[in-house]
Protein backbone atom coordinates (compact mmCIF):
# COMPACT_ATOMS: atom_id res chain seq x y z
CA UNK A 1 0.00 0.00 0.00
CA UNK A 2 1.09 3.51 -0.46
CA UNK A 3 1.91 5.81 2.66
CA UNK A 4 -1.78 4.98 4.70
CA UNK A 5 -2.91 8.66 5.77
CA UNK A 6 -3.51 8.99 9.14
CA UNK A 7 -4.08 12.51 8.88
CA UNK A 8 -7.57 14.48 7.94
CA UNK A 9 -6.90 12.93 4.76
CA UNK A 10 -7.02 9.28 5.80
CA UNK A 11 -10.43 10.60 7.39
CA UNK A 12 -11.75 11.97 4.02
CA UNK A 13 -10.87 8.70 2.40
CA UNK A 14 -13.14 6.79 4.93
CA UNK A 15 -15.80 9.58 4.44
CA UNK A 16 -15.48 8.96 0.74
CA UNK A 17 -15.73 5.22 0.73
CA UNK A 18 -18.49 5.52 3.26
CA UNK A 19 -20.68 7.68 0.65
CA UNK A 20 -20.17 5.19 -2.07
CA UNK A 21 -21.48 1.96 0.45
CA UNK A 22 -24.10 4.51 1.02
CA UNK A 23 -24.77 4.56 -2.89
CA UNK A 24 -24.75 0.86 -2.77
CA UNK A 25 -26.96 -0.12 -0.90
CA UNK A 26 -29.45 3.23 -2.16
CA UNK A 27 -29.12 1.91 -5.50
CA UNK A 28 -29.82 -1.62 -4.86
CA UNK A 29 -33.03 -1.48 -2.80
CA UNK A 30 -34.64 0.87 -5.47
CA UNK A 31 -35.24 -2.93 -6.74
CA UNK A 32 -38.24 -3.49 -4.17
CA UNK A 33 -40.05 -0.02 -5.20
CA UNK A 34 -39.39 -0.63 -8.99
CA UNK A 35 -40.71 -4.07 -8.95
CA UNK A 36 -44.67 -3.22 -7.89
CA UNK A 37 -43.95 0.10 -10.00
CA UNK A 38 -43.26 -1.22 -13.76
CA UNK A 39 -45.58 -4.35 -12.61
CA UNK A 40 -48.11 -1.67 -13.16
CA UNK A 41 -46.51 1.04 -15.29
CA UNK A 42 -45.53 -1.24 -17.98
CA UNK A 43 -48.73 -3.09 -17.79
CA UNK A 44 -46.82 -6.35 -16.89
CA UNK A 45 -49.42 -9.39 -16.12
CA UNK A 46 -47.60 -11.79 -13.86
CA UNK A 47 -45.01 -11.08 -11.22
CA UNK A 48 -42.53 -13.54 -13.15
CA UNK A 49 -42.20 -10.48 -15.63
CA UNK A 50 -42.19 -8.12 -13.00
CA UNK A 51 -38.96 -9.89 -11.33
CA UNK A 52 -37.14 -9.59 -14.45
CA UNK A 53 -35.87 -5.90 -12.28
CA UNK A 54 -33.93 -8.02 -10.37
CA UNK A 55 -32.97 -11.18 -13.09
CA UNK A 56 -31.65 -8.10 -15.08
CA UNK A 57 -29.46 -6.25 -12.19
CA UNK A 58 -27.99 -9.05 -10.17
CA UNK A 59 -26.78 -11.06 -13.31
CA UNK A 60 -24.58 -8.14 -14.30
CA UNK A 61 -22.38 -9.25 -11.61
CA UNK A 62 -22.13 -12.70 -12.96
CA UNK A 63 -20.82 -11.16 -15.72
CA UNK A 64 -18.51 -8.70 -14.57
CA UNK A 65 -16.70 -9.70 -11.77
CA UNK A 66 -13.93 -11.21 -13.63
CA UNK A 67 -13.90 -8.36 -16.13
CA UNK A 68 -14.22 -5.96 -13.27
CA UNK A 69 -10.89 -7.52 -11.94
CA UNK A 70 -9.19 -6.64 -15.18
CA UNK A 71 -9.88 -3.55 -16.30
CA UNK A 72 -8.92 -2.73 -12.42
CA UNK A 73 -6.20 -4.00 -13.48
CA UNK A 74 -5.52 -1.30 -15.53
CA UNK A 75 -6.97 1.79 -14.34
CA UNK A 76 -5.86 1.62 -10.68
CA UNK A 77 -8.55 1.41 -7.59
CA UNK A 78 -9.77 5.42 -8.02
CA UNK A 79 -9.97 5.63 -11.36
CA UNK A 80 -12.13 2.11 -11.69
CA UNK A 81 -14.34 3.67 -8.74
CA UNK A 82 -15.01 7.05 -10.78
CA UNK A 83 -15.52 4.62 -13.88
CA UNK A 84 -18.23 2.42 -11.85
CA UNK A 85 -20.17 5.77 -10.92
CA UNK A 86 -19.99 7.01 -14.66
CA UNK A 87 -21.70 3.81 -16.06
CA UNK A 88 -24.39 4.01 -13.03
CA UNK A 89 -25.12 6.96 -14.69
CA UNK A 90 -25.71 6.01 -17.79
CA UNK A 91 -27.65 3.23 -16.77
CA UNK A 92 -30.07 6.01 -14.70
CA UNK A 93 -30.43 7.66 -17.71
CA UNK A 94 -31.69 5.27 -20.25
CA UNK A 95 -34.69 5.47 -17.32
CA UNK A 96 -35.50 8.52 -18.99
CA UNK A 97 -36.20 7.41 -22.86
CA UNK A 98 -37.72 3.65 -20.81
CA UNK A 99 -40.44 5.83 -19.45
CA UNK A 100 -41.21 7.93 -22.04
CA UNK A 101 -41.67 5.33 -24.18
CA UNK A 102 -42.92 2.93 -21.34
CA UNK A 103 -40.05 0.17 -22.68
CA UNK A 104 -39.78 -2.57 -19.82
CA UNK A 105 -37.10 -3.94 -21.86
CA UNK A 106 -35.34 -0.70 -22.12
CA UNK A 107 -35.97 -0.18 -18.38
CA UNK A 108 -34.56 -3.64 -17.80
CA UNK A 109 -31.31 -2.59 -19.63
CA UNK A 110 -31.00 0.40 -17.67
CA UNK A 111 -30.92 -2.01 -14.66
CA UNK A 112 -28.26 -4.17 -16.45
CA UNK A 113 -25.96 -1.19 -16.48
CA UNK A 114 -26.33 -0.14 -13.47
CA UNK A 115 -25.78 -4.02 -12.18
CA UNK A 116 -22.30 -3.51 -14.33
CA UNK A 117 -21.31 -0.36 -12.75
CA UNK A 118 -22.26 -1.34 -8.80
CA UNK A 119 -19.82 -4.49 -9.99
CA UNK A 120 -16.94 -2.39 -10.74
CA UNK A 121 -17.66 0.09 -7.99
CA UNK A 122 -17.64 -2.86 -5.85
CA UNK A 123 -14.73 -4.97 -6.75
CA UNK A 124 -12.75 -1.66 -6.58
CA UNK A 125 -14.33 -0.49 -2.79
CA UNK A 126 -13.97 -3.68 -0.90
CA UNK A 127 -10.54 -4.16 -0.97
CA UNK A 128 -9.89 -0.66 -1.03
CA UNK A 129 -11.73 0.18 2.61
CA UNK A 130 -9.70 -3.13 3.50
CA UNK A 131 -5.81 -1.85 3.29
CA UNK A 132 -6.45 2.26 3.10
CA UNK A 133 -5.83 1.65 6.86
CA UNK A 134 -4.21 -0.07 9.57
CA UNK A 135 -5.30 -3.76 9.20
CA UNK A 136 -5.89 -4.32 12.74
CA UNK A 137 -8.70 -2.04 12.32
CA UNK A 138 -10.05 -3.29 9.14
CA UNK A 139 -12.81 -5.29 10.44
CA UNK A 140 -14.14 -2.05 12.02
CA UNK A 141 -13.70 -0.29 8.78
CA UNK A 142 -15.56 -2.73 7.11
CA UNK A 143 -18.71 -2.67 9.60
CA UNK A 144 -19.02 1.06 9.61
CA UNK A 145 -19.07 0.30 5.81
CA UNK A 146 -22.37 -2.18 6.09
CA UNK A 147 -24.36 0.29 8.23
CA UNK A 148 -23.76 2.83 5.37
CA UNK A 149 -24.88 0.11 2.70
CA UNK A 150 -28.11 -0.96 5.00
CA UNK A 151 -29.36 2.74 6.02
CA UNK A 152 -29.46 3.66 2.71
CA UNK A 153 -30.79 0.79 1.57
CA UNK A 154 -33.56 1.24 4.51
CA UNK A 155 -34.28 4.93 3.28
CA UNK A 156 -34.31 4.55 -0.87
CA UNK A 157 -37.83 2.44 -1.19
CA UNK A 158 -39.31 5.50 1.05
CA UNK A 159 -38.06 8.44 -1.25
CA UNK A 160 -38.66 6.36 -4.48
CA UNK A 161 -41.85 5.19 -3.40
CA UNK A 162 -43.22 8.58 -1.81
CA UNK A 163 -42.45 10.11 -5.37
CA UNK A 164 -43.25 7.29 -7.55
CA UNK A 165 -45.73 5.13 -6.06
CA UNK A 166 -47.95 8.40 -4.42
CA UNK A 167 -51.27 7.08 -3.92
CA UNK A 168 -50.38 4.28 -6.03
CA UNK A 169 -53.62 2.26 -4.93
CA UNK A 170 -56.01 4.44 -6.49
CA UNK A 171 -54.26 5.23 -9.52
CA UNK A 172 -53.89 0.96 -10.06
CA UNK A 173 -57.80 1.08 -9.46
CA UNK A 174 -57.98 4.01 -11.94
CA UNK A 175 -56.14 2.36 -14.17
CA UNK A 176 -58.18 -1.07 -13.69
CA UNK A 177 -61.51 0.48 -14.07
CA UNK A 178 -60.50 2.83 -17.41
CA UNK A 179 -62.66 1.61 -20.09
CA UNK A 180 -61.09 4.04 -22.82
CA UNK A 181 -57.96 2.90 -23.82
CA UNK A 182 -56.78 6.34 -24.50
CA UNK A 183 -57.28 7.19 -20.87
CA UNK A 184 -56.17 4.22 -19.68
CA UNK A 185 -53.15 4.58 -21.83
CA UNK A 186 -52.66 8.48 -20.79
CA UNK A 187 -52.55 7.41 -16.91
CA UNK A 188 -50.12 4.39 -17.43
CA UNK A 189 -48.06 7.19 -19.34
CA UNK A 190 -48.28 9.43 -16.45
CA UNK A 191 -46.88 7.22 -14.12
CA UNK A 192 -44.24 6.10 -16.20
CA UNK A 193 -43.21 9.33 -16.39
CA UNK A 194 -42.54 9.55 -12.36
CA UNK A 195 -39.21 7.92 -12.69
CA UNK A 196 -37.81 10.76 -14.94
CA UNK A 197 -36.97 13.35 -12.48
CA UNK A 198 -35.71 10.77 -9.66
CA UNK A 199 -33.11 8.98 -11.95
CA UNK A 200 -32.31 12.36 -13.47
CA UNK A 201 -31.16 13.91 -10.54
CA UNK A 202 -29.98 10.57 -9.67
CA UNK A 203 -27.57 10.51 -13.00
CA UNK A 204 -26.74 13.90 -11.98
CA UNK A 205 -25.39 13.10 -8.47
CA UNK A 206 -23.34 10.35 -9.94
CA UNK A 207 -21.61 11.75 -12.57
CA UNK A 208 -20.56 14.56 -9.90
CA UNK A 209 -19.05 11.95 -7.78
CA UNK A 210 -17.01 10.04 -10.06
CA UNK A 211 -15.75 13.84 -11.56
CA UNK A 212 -14.80 14.32 -7.64
CA UNK A 213 -13.20 10.98 -7.17
CA UNK A 214 -11.17 10.71 -10.53
CA UNK A 215 -9.64 14.17 -9.37
CA UNK A 216 -9.89 13.69 -5.71
CA UNK A 217 -6.67 13.01 -3.18
CA UNK A 218 -7.96 9.37 -2.14
CA UNK A 219 -4.45 7.94 -2.24
CA UNK A 220 -4.50 5.23 -4.97
CA UNK A 221 -3.58 1.70 -3.06
CA UNK A 222 -0.74 -0.90 -4.00
CA UNK A 223 -2.23 -4.22 -2.94
CA UNK A 224 1.37 -5.79 -3.21
CA UNK A 225 2.01 -8.88 -4.32
CA UNK A 226 -0.02 -11.72 -4.00
CA UNK A 227 0.41 -14.20 -1.17
CA UNK A 228 1.76 -17.66 -2.99
CA UNK A 229 -0.24 -19.69 -0.83
CA UNK A 230 -2.02 -21.31 -3.34
CA UNK A 231 1.23 -22.20 -5.20
CA UNK A 232 3.08 -23.84 -2.41
CA UNK A 233 0.04 -26.46 -1.59
CA UNK A 234 0.38 -27.70 -5.02
CA UNK A 235 -2.57 -26.01 -6.13
CA UNK A 236 -3.01 -25.10 -9.70
CA UNK A 237 -6.79 -24.36 -9.86
CA UNK A 238 -8.99 -22.32 -8.23
CA UNK A 239 -11.16 -25.27 -8.83
CA UNK A 240 -8.75 -27.19 -6.02
CA UNK A 241 -10.49 -25.95 -3.49
CA UNK A 242 -13.65 -27.20 -2.90
CA UNK A 243 -14.75 -25.02 0.39
CA UNK A 244 -14.39 -21.65 -1.86
CA UNK A 245 -16.78 -23.98 -4.88
CA UNK A 246 -18.92 -24.60 -1.79
CA UNK A 247 -18.78 -20.87 -0.70
CA UNK A 248 -19.83 -19.51 -3.87
CA UNK A 249 -22.58 -21.28 -3.74
CA UNK A 250 -23.53 -20.25 -0.42
CA UNK A 251 -23.50 -16.81 -1.56
CA UNK A 252 -25.68 -17.56 -3.94
CA UNK A 253 -27.98 -19.28 -2.13
CA UNK A 254 -27.35 -16.57 0.70
CA UNK A 255 -28.15 -13.42 -1.63
CA UNK A 256 -31.37 -15.10 -3.07
CA UNK A 257 -32.90 -15.27 0.29
CA UNK A 258 -31.66 -11.45 0.79
CA UNK A 259 -33.01 -10.52 -2.18
CA UNK A 260 -36.16 -12.46 -1.35
CA UNK A 261 -37.29 -10.82 2.20
CA UNK A 262 -35.86 -7.36 0.54
CA UNK A 263 -36.99 -7.04 -2.98
CA UNK A 264 -39.98 -9.69 -3.42
CA UNK A 265 -41.51 -8.69 0.11
CA UNK A 266 -43.39 -5.91 -1.83
CA UNK A 267 -45.13 -8.18 -4.34
CA UNK A 268 -45.84 -10.77 -1.61
CA UNK A 269 -47.73 -8.28 0.26
CA UNK A 270 -49.72 -7.44 -2.52
CA UNK A 271 -50.58 -11.12 -3.53
CA UNK A 272 -51.95 -11.64 0.09
CA UNK A 273 -54.16 -8.64 0.02
CA UNK A 274 -52.23 -5.82 1.37
CA UNK A 275 -52.74 -2.54 -0.35
CA UNK A 276 -50.42 -1.49 -2.66
CA UNK A 277 -49.75 1.83 -0.41
CA UNK A 278 -48.67 -0.37 2.64
CA UNK A 279 -46.78 -2.76 0.11
CA UNK A 280 -44.32 -0.24 -1.11
CA UNK A 281 -42.66 0.45 2.11
CA UNK A 282 -42.06 -3.05 3.37
CA UNK A 283 -38.27 -3.69 1.89
CA UNK A 284 -37.53 -0.55 4.10
CA UNK A 285 -38.68 -3.17 7.14
CA UNK A 286 -36.05 -6.02 5.69
CA UNK A 287 -33.52 -2.96 5.58
CA UNK A 288 -33.97 -1.77 8.86
CA UNK A 289 -33.72 -5.46 10.67
CA UNK A 290 -30.62 -6.07 8.65
CA UNK A 291 -29.12 -2.84 10.64
CA UNK A 292 -29.86 -4.25 13.89
CA UNK A 293 -28.27 -6.99 13.03
CA UNK A 294 -25.45 -5.55 11.89
CA UNK A 295 -24.54 -3.62 15.11
CA UNK A 296 -25.40 -6.69 17.24
CA UNK A 297 -22.83 -8.34 15.11
CA UNK A 298 -20.21 -5.74 15.58
CA UNK A 299 -20.01 -5.96 19.40
CA UNK A 300 -20.35 -9.92 19.10
CA UNK A 301 -18.14 -11.22 16.62
CA UNK A 302 -15.60 -12.44 17.24
CA UNK A 303 -15.13 -11.22 20.90
CA UNK A 304 -18.37 -13.52 22.04
CA UNK A 305 -18.90 -16.07 18.72
CA UNK A 306 -16.98 -16.56 15.76
CA UNK A 307 -17.79 -15.79 12.19
CA UNK A 308 -18.62 -19.56 11.80
CA UNK A 309 -21.00 -20.22 14.18
CA UNK A 310 -22.63 -16.75 13.83
CA UNK A 311 -23.65 -17.80 10.55
CA UNK A 312 -24.34 -21.02 11.50
CA UNK A 313 -26.94 -19.62 14.22
CA UNK A 314 -27.92 -17.19 11.39
CA UNK A 315 -29.06 -20.05 8.98
CA UNK A 316 -31.04 -21.51 11.76
CA UNK A 317 -32.94 -18.33 12.59
CA UNK A 318 -33.66 -17.59 8.93
CA UNK A 319 -34.93 -21.26 8.31
CA UNK A 320 -37.07 -20.31 11.99
CA UNK A 321 -38.46 -17.37 10.77
CA UNK A 322 -39.25 -18.78 7.31
CA UNK A 323 -41.81 -21.07 8.67
CA UNK A 324 -43.53 -18.45 11.54
CA UNK A 325 -44.32 -16.78 8.17
CA UNK A 326 -45.25 -19.85 6.49
CA UNK A 327 -48.10 -20.67 9.34
CA UNK A 328 -49.14 -16.81 9.76
CA UNK A 329 -51.24 -15.01 8.07
CA UNK A 330 -51.55 -10.74 6.91
CA UNK A 331 -49.47 -8.54 8.60
CA UNK A 332 -48.05 -10.94 10.57
CA UNK A 333 -46.48 -12.99 8.08
CA UNK A 334 -44.94 -9.90 6.54
CA UNK A 335 -42.96 -9.33 9.90
CA UNK A 336 -41.50 -12.44 9.94
CA UNK A 337 -40.00 -11.84 6.51
CA UNK A 338 -39.10 -8.76 7.46
CA UNK A 339 -37.40 -10.21 10.44
CA UNK A 340 -35.18 -12.18 7.97
CA UNK A 341 -32.92 -9.29 7.38
CA UNK A 342 -32.06 -9.61 11.00
CA UNK A 343 -31.14 -13.11 10.25
CA UNK A 344 -29.23 -12.30 7.14
CA UNK A 345 -26.94 -9.61 8.11
CA UNK A 346 -24.26 -11.39 9.40
CA UNK A 347 -24.37 -13.81 6.35
CA UNK A 348 -21.77 -11.95 3.81
CA UNK A 349 -19.12 -10.97 6.08
CA UNK A 350 -19.07 -14.56 7.43
CA UNK A 351 -19.19 -16.44 4.13
CA UNK A 352 -16.99 -14.43 1.95
CA UNK A 353 -13.63 -14.41 4.29
CA UNK A 354 -14.45 -18.06 5.12
CA UNK A 355 -14.94 -18.91 1.00
CA UNK A 356 -11.39 -17.44 0.54
CA UNK A 357 -9.14 -18.35 3.49
CA UNK A 358 -6.05 -19.83 2.60
CA UNK A 359 -6.43 -19.38 -1.11
CA UNK A 360 -3.21 -17.47 -1.29
CA UNK A 361 -2.41 -16.20 -5.24
CA UNK A 362 -5.63 -17.67 -5.90
CA UNK A 363 -7.18 -14.96 -3.75
CA UNK A 364 -8.52 -12.85 -6.86
CA UNK A 365 -10.19 -14.87 -8.96
CA UNK A 366 -11.46 -16.95 -5.75
CA UNK A 367 -13.36 -13.38 -5.24
CA UNK A 368 -14.64 -13.03 -7.93
CA UNK A 369 -15.92 -16.44 -8.57
CA UNK A 370 -18.07 -15.20 -5.08
CA UNK A 371 -18.90 -12.18 -6.43
CA UNK A 372 -20.22 -13.99 -9.64
CA UNK A 373 -22.91 -16.15 -6.87
CA UNK A 374 -24.81 -12.71 -6.36
CA UNK A 375 -27.04 -13.84 -9.31
CA UNK A 376 -28.51 -15.54 -6.79
CA UNK A 377 -30.47 -12.26 -6.46
CA UNK A 378 -31.84 -12.98 -10.32
CA UNK A 379 -32.59 -16.78 -10.43
CA UNK A 380 -34.08 -17.42 -6.76
CA UNK A 381 -37.03 -14.98 -7.18
CA UNK A 382 -37.74 -16.05 -10.32
CA UNK A 383 -38.45 -19.85 -9.48
CA UNK A 384 -40.54 -18.54 -6.49
CA UNK A 385 -42.48 -16.31 -9.04
CA UNK A 386 -42.90 -19.41 -11.16
CA UNK A 387 -44.03 -21.72 -8.19
CA UNK A 388 -46.38 -18.97 -6.66
CA UNK A 389 -49.19 -18.94 -8.90
CA UNK A 390 -49.16 -22.77 -7.69
CA UNK A 391 -48.76 -23.22 -4.42
CA UNK A 392 -49.42 -19.76 -3.56
CA UNK A 393 -47.17 -17.11 -2.27
CA UNK A 394 -46.64 -18.51 1.33
CA UNK A 395 -45.55 -22.07 0.56
CA UNK A 396 -43.91 -20.99 -2.51
CA UNK A 397 -41.70 -18.96 -0.59
CA UNK A 398 -41.46 -21.04 2.19
CA UNK A 399 -40.14 -24.09 0.09
CA UNK A 400 -37.86 -22.23 -1.67
CA UNK A 401 -36.04 -20.32 1.23
CA UNK A 402 -35.83 -23.47 3.67
CA UNK A 403 -33.58 -25.07 1.64
CA UNK A 404 -31.43 -22.20 1.48
CA UNK A 405 -30.86 -22.01 4.76
CA UNK A 406 -30.13 -25.40 5.17
CA UNK A 407 -27.28 -25.42 2.79
CA UNK A 408 -26.23 -22.28 4.70
CA UNK A 409 -26.01 -24.17 7.78
CA UNK A 410 -24.23 -26.95 6.06
CA UNK A 411 -21.42 -24.72 4.73
CA UNK A 412 -21.05 -22.75 8.33
CA UNK A 413 -20.71 -26.27 9.48
CA UNK A 414 -18.82 -28.54 7.19
CA UNK A 415 -18.56 -26.82 3.97
CA UNK A 416 -16.39 -24.30 4.75
CA UNK A 417 -13.24 -27.39 5.66
CA UNK A 418 -13.86 -29.05 2.81
CA UNK A 419 -10.58 -30.41 1.23
CA UNK A 420 -9.06 -28.32 4.15
CA UNK A 421 -8.51 -31.18 6.82
CA UNK A 422 -9.11 -30.77 10.41
CA UNK A 423 -10.21 -27.05 11.81
CA UNK A 424 -10.19 -26.35 15.30
CA UNK A 425 -13.16 -23.91 15.53
CA UNK A 426 -12.94 -21.36 18.41
CA UNK A 427 -16.18 -19.41 20.84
Amino acid sequence: MSNAPRSANYTMSIVVIGALFFIFGFVTWLNGTLIPFLKLACDLHTDAQALLVTFAFYMAYFFLAIPSSMILGKTGFKNGMSLGLAVMAGGALLFIPAAMGRDFTLFLTGLFVQGMGLSLLQTASNPYISVIGPIESAASRISIMGICNKVAGAISPLILGAIVLSDASAIEQQIQSATDTVVRTQLLQELSQRVILPYGVMAAVLVLLAVMIRYSKLPEIDPGSEDKGGMHLGKTSIFQFPHTLLGALCIFVYVGVEVMAGDVISIYGKAIGISLDEAKNFTSYTLWSMVAGYILGIFTIPKWISQEKALAISAIVGALFSGLAYVTDGYLSIVFIALLGFANALMWPAIFPLAIDGLGSFTKIGSALLIMGIAGGAIIPQIYARLAPSLGPPAAFFWIVLPCYIYIFYFARKGHRAGRGPVTISA
